[in-house]
């Protein structure tokens, strides 16, 4: 269970997937953030002193910040302790260690891929790539779209990633997959992918990445 009676804020730059999934846990757990403290990280507000030594000193957001002097960054950590106490846990450990693999498997094998061909092509625009980022462009690519293909793969003839039911799991996989199109990626390519991505949006207490 969370500590009782504790504050909960986020600190977060809106628009990333990786602050979208600590939203999207705490809507779907029941919870909610006493405030939301918005960074922008292409300007350098998450580098400053002041946030290195006071929220994170990895100078990355999601933090989860929780009562006066407790901070988490790691947007699945924050999504889990979110999570905790809810159905969105599996019970079962086999299950509750699938949730996991997905999990770390998100942030090595999906993320550095999705995330990064999204931010590239959406928000800096490939002509203002640099050199060496547009010649790692094709290769991030292709490693995107086989992330996507496995995860689409494992979908066949399921609903949810573990299991019989959505878990945290879903949440993490699902904030940058259902904007891959930001990357580039049709989602004819993913058919089973697209039809979870639904599942997902229709769930109670759904709030979308712009929410």
């Amino acid at each position: 269970m969370l500590r009782a009676q504790q504050s909960l804020v986020l600190h977060q730059q809106a628009n990333s997937g990786n602050s979208y999934k600590v939203r999207l846990a705490a809507t779907l757990s029941g919870r909610k953030f006493d405030r939301l403290i918005e960074y922008d990280t292409f300007k350098g507000e998450t580098r400053t002193p002041a946030f290195l030594q006071q929220v994170n000193k990895n100078g990355r957001v999601p933090v989860l910040q929780i009562g006066a002097d407790e901070f988490l960054p790691e947007s699945n950590a924050a999504s889990y302790y979110l999570a905790t106490g809810t159905d969105l846990i599996p019970t079962d450990p086999f299950e509750h260690a699938q949730m996991l693999q997905w999990m770390f498997w998100e942030q090595y094998s999906h993320e550095p891929s999705v995330a990064v061909v999204r931010i590239w092509i959406k928000y800096i625009g490939e002509a203002n790539l640099s050199d060496s980022q547009k010649a790692a462009l094709p290769g991030l690519t292709e490693k995107a779209r086989a992330a996507l293909k496995l995860m689409d793969e494992h979908l066949e003839g399921r609903e949810w990633f573990v299991g019989r039911r959505v878990s945290v799991a879903d949440l993490v996989l699902f904030a940058y997959t259902h904007v891959a199109s930001d990357a580039g990626f049709g989602w004819e390519e993913f058919p089973n992918l697209q039809k979870w991505c639904e599942r997902v949006k229709g769930l109670k207490g759904y709030v979308g990445i712009g929410e």
